[in-house]
């Protein structure tokens, strides 16, 4: 298998995502003989709400962005990552390139500089709105221990985008909040 997102074929796509139903469905099965049946139904509502908000995601027309939040969690990082769409869906492709880069950086730094023994997480909201007046926002949000939050802070004194604009930012030894919008 490839270690990079980028380097990935389709064998390699379809290796992974039957790999993810695969520990689904044993997930089911094994919920469901040891009688567990509201359990099973939690599995199975938590699998609906991942493919809706999949759905949603692909709708935006953000191919780069999509793929590499839909693969995150194949590859090995000191933390786990899921996603929200909300609001309006609409095309936002003119975002796809330059949100993509900024994510993929942010979120090579922020593994480098957790700690590798906690539980880290991180969970990106992206929020279109309900009309076209209404701007695009991105909310990223970690919880988990930081071992290195100047370099943080460091990267996004460096990391200047003419159609990202950080609009707020709070850095902690243990959570970091950030709201993007995009011009």
């Amino acid at each position: 298998m490839k270690n990079n997102q980028n380097d990935m074929n389709i064998i390699d796509l379809l290796s992974h995502s039957r790999h993810d139903w695969m520990n689904k469905l044993q997930l089911i099965k094994g919920n469901m003989s040891l009688q567990k049946y509201d359990r099973v139904q939690d599995i199975i509502e938590e699998i609906v709400i991942e493919a809706q908000q999949e759905s949603k995601l692909c709708n935006l027309n953000m191919p780069l962005f999509a793929s590499y939040l839909m693969t995150f969690n194949w590859f090995s990082h000191h933390f786990t990552l899921e996603y929200e769409v909300l609001g309006d869906i609409k095309s936002i492709s003119h975002y796809d390139e330059p949100i993509a880069k900024w994510s993929k950086e942010f979120l090579d730094i922020l593994d480098n500089t957790v700690d590798y023994s906690g539980e880290n997480h991180v969970s990106i909201t992206l929020n279109t709105g309900h009309s076209n007046e209404e701007g695009i926002r991105f909310f990223f949000d970690f919880e988990g221990i930081l071992k290195d939050k100047e370099q943080i802070k460091n990267w996004f004194e460096r990391s200047g985008n003419h159609s990202i604009q950080v609009d707020e930012l709070e850095i902690s030894t243990y959570q970091i909040t950030v709201a993007l919008s995009l011009r």
